[in-house]
């Protein structure tokens, strides 16, 4: 069972204070948790607690889904179908299954800034269904949205009826040509997109020390004003938490969206990246991402490198047909110690 850690007076005081030396302005309960990269102590052991004794060899997971040349998926692959490299050199796959049962932990990232003013009510309308049709007994999801700030509008919980209540929460919350301004915890007119924060808050804070299949769910213009973290310490945020990100690309005619970067976030760490630039397009872009994330194999190999030198290690999945395209991570890293 999931639990949402509470701080105590003192610790909230103290994470506080770092969090407002960093100069990331945070929303809501991400308030007392956040903290830049560079902020992170490095782990100690207690010397009372003795040696620690580990595994010298992990299980690697990769969740992956195939589509044929009419991009339809495939679901009837065997083990035999699928080869797995590590750094170019073939592993042994240990475990295989088409039936994914491990529990989806998704977290729902929604834009609130002024260029995803004319998508937020299809957003908040659709957003909805989609969480009331890809989660079953045993998931749980948040929602968070981001603006120039970022704001936690729902904890982890499988309470369907709270997760849309807070999709419904989200306002746009930057200036819009003379428009209603919703200003965020520093008050004034400021504008920006705290994207690439919001992901890393997402991996980092509330992901990390979830199980089983971890996903984000992005919708945005996928542009970033005044982030403190930048777009590779967001990428790396997913890669050592084993999160794929997807991302419904909505953005206004007026601003273009950043198609580049969306892309480069979701092909590294094996999601899917969807244009959606009406209400049509975003419903088929929601139906997308919830068939991939319930078609899905599992496959699971342990490494030849043993090497416990924290290095990024690059995944390359394909299968016998080489007509079918495999959606799945591009690496990991190893464990340090």
């Amino acid at each position: 069972m999931r639990s949402v850690k509470k701080l105590l007076p003192a610790t909230l005081a103290t994470a506080l204070a770092a969090v407002v030396a960093a100069g990331l302005v945070l929303g809501s309960a991400l308030h007392a948790s956040s903290a830049l990269p560079s902020q992170t102590p490095a782990p100690t052991q207690d010397a009372a607690q003795g040696p620690v004794i580990r595994s010298q060899v992990n299980l690697v997971n990769i969740f992956a889904t195939v589509r044929d040349h009419s991009k339809r998926i495939v679901t009837d692959l065997k083990q035999q179908d699928f080869k797995i490299q590590e750094d170019g050199q073939d592993q042994q796959i240990a475990f295989f299954s088409r039936e994914v049962t491990l529990p989806i932990t998704l977290a729902l990232l929604l834009d609130t800034s002024g260029s995803e003013q004319f998508m937020l009510g299809a957003i908040q309308q659709m957003g909805g269904s989609f969480l009331g049709r890809v989660l079953r007994k045993g998931d749980e999801a948040l929602v968070m949205s981001f603006d120039t700030d970022v704001d936690l509008l729902s904890d982890w919980t499988d309470d369907r009826g709270q997760l849309d209540r807070a999709i419904h929460k989200t306002r746009i919350n930057a200036p819009m040509g003379g428009g209603m301004i919703n200003p965020g915890p520093v008050g004034g007119s400021v504008t920006g997109t705290a994207f690439y924060d919001a992901v890393y808050l997402a991996c980092n804070e509330k992901l990390n020390s979830e199980a089983g299949r971890k996903a984000i769910v992005v919708v945005t213009d996928a542009q970033d004003e005044g982030s403190k973290v930048r777009k590779e310490e967001a990428i790396e945020a997913a890669q050592r938490t084993d999160t794929v990100i997807h991302i419904l690309l909505v953005a206004d005619s007026r601003f273009g969206g950043n198609t580049g970067v969306a892309k480069q976030m979701t092909e590294e760490t094996g999601g899917r990246l969807i244009v959606a630039n009406n209400e049509k397009h975003l419903q088929e872009a929601f139906d997308q991402i919830s068939e991939e994330l319930r078609s899905q194999y599992t496959l699971g190999y342990y490494p030849t490198n043993t090497a416990r030198d924290g290095k990024f290690r690059k995944i390359k999945v394909d299968v016998s047909n080489h007509d079918d395209k495999v959606l799945a991570r591009k690496g990991y890293y190893a464990p340090k110690g």
